[in-house]
């Protein structure tokens, strides 16, 4: 366990390093403190949710609030991409399509999610994702 949870995706498990303790889940720095006046970073994200025997592919900058405004039983997973990612989805699937962004939870688009996911929880691949872009326009 680390000496304190990670500032910002709140885990406790850490790695220690010779530079000192690591989030085991985003890679932060441990006692570091994003730059206040550098803004956020927008990460946009393809999200796959499950509600039943339907997914939505939908894509969003801020994906906990859009998620938690929309129906749903599971996060199968995110990629990162912005509309475009979306959009090759939507074609890579469409055979599937039932209306707008939801599909029929067909084998070969749960096997697409699962591998996205890659065993582990999607807001963790999200929070790297925001670790990396903050450590990236920090070193600018």
């Amino acid at each position: 366990m680390m000496p304190d949870r990670c500032l910002l995706c709140g885990e406790p498990k850490g790695i220690r390093e010779q530079d000192g303790w690591h989030c085991a889940v985003c890679g932060w720095r441990i006692g570091d403190v994003p730059d206040p006046e550098l803004p956020r970073p927008r990460i946009d994200v393809v999200y796959y949710i499950r509600y039943a025997d339907r997914v939505k592919i939908g894509t969003s900058s801020n994906p906990k609030q859009r998620l938690a405004a929309l129906w749903h039983q599971e996060l199968l997973a995110f990629e990162r991409g912005g509309r475009d990612v979306e959009k090759a989805r939507h074609e890579q699937f469409a055979d599937l399509r039932e209306g707008g962004e939801w599909f029929s939870a067909a084998p070969r688009l749960l096997e697409h999610a699962a591998r996205l996911r890659a065993g582990d929880d999607p807001w963790h691949h999200y929070a790297r994702w925001v670790s990396e872009s903050l450590r990236a326009a920090e070193s600018l």
